[in-house]
């Protein structure tokens, strides 16, 4: 997954005064460990008492294991629940469970994601949410998320014309307006309709929906690209662009991102110019 793999889920937890002095932060490595990791992210994981992290990749964890002596991984908990076939929700929970039961016996826990520790990554949010409800100070730092890589790579500015940006399967299955004068950008493009557990290239099916939705604001021959942002500073990012009814032929991963270019120019305001004009004239 770039950032966690999508999950929305949130649940509701009271929040009570602070009652102890232990803390909770969150962090995150950004896409590229270490080149992208904040100075305070990795000042934070290196002073924590214990560290515990939830990674993409084996050097990563190489890595944070390298800063802190005490750090260990939460992929037993999710590799324990895939092989239970147990609902994604579940998974989360048990990390949240873990990060918590850690948080009580120290005064400092780190807690390391990839990428930005806030983006598609629900267990960072329900621990933020349960500890502060336990009455223990809990924060998250910002990291480098793969949308930052996407707007560098890509050369997309969101001052000029604005941006949305949607996670893939949500966008299909919950329709909204869309402003063709505005750059789309669909996260997970790879993962439509599919379990977090499930790995590998998507079904052709699920790409072909992804068009069909689209094709009702854009036409057929408008010009689409597939990203994927780089993990590693040797490697270049993944950058594809297809006609959008070509994009089922092309090869999709779990990585993916797509971005759909403005089509169409926004039409300015006439009224809404001159009561501008008219007040910086006051």
């Amino acid at each position: 997954h770039q950032e966690g793999d999508g999950s929305t889920r949130r649940r509701a937890v009271p929040h009570h005064p602070q009652l102890t002095s232990a803390r909770l932060t969150i962090v995150g490595t950004g896409i590229r460990f270490g080149a992208q990791t904040t100075p305070e992210a990795t000042a934070t994981i290196e002073r924590a008492d214990e560290v515990l992290y939830l990674v993409a990749d084996g050097p990563t964890a190489l890595w944070v294991e390298s800063l802190n002596s005490s750090a260990r991984s939460l992929i037993g908990i999710y590799e324990r629940g895939r092989s239970e076939g147990a609902p994604r929700s579940e998974i989360y929970d048990a990390m949240v469970d873990e990060i918590l039961a850690t948080l009580r016996r120290v005064d400092h826990l780190c807690v390391v994601f990839y990428g930005h520790p806030g983006v598609f990554v629900s267990p960072s949010h329900d621990a933020i949410e349960r500890a502060r409800a336990e009455g223990f100070e809990a924060h998250m730092l910002p990291g480098i998320s793969a949308e930052d890589c996407l707007f560098a790579d890509l050369g997309i500015d969101p001052g000029e014309q604005g941006c949305q940006s949607y996670e893939a399967t949500r966008f299909i299955t919950h329709p909204r307006a869309v402003d063709t004068s505005t750059p789309l950008i669909l996260w997970q493009i790879g993962a439509i309709g599919r379990p977090a557990t499930v790995e590998g290239p998507p079904p052709r099916r699920m790409i072909e929906i992804l068009v069909s939705s689209l094709r009702r604001f854009y036409p057929t021959d408008h010009q689409v690209t597939v990203y994927e942002a780089s993990p590693y500073v040797i490697n270049p990012p993944t950058i594809r662009t297809v006609r959008l009814d070509a994009l089922p032929d092309i090869e999709i991963e779990i990585l993916s991102t797509l971005l759909v270019p403005a089509s169409t120019a926004a039409d300015p305001d006439p009224a809404m110019i001159s009561r501008i004009e008219e007040a910086a004239a006051s």
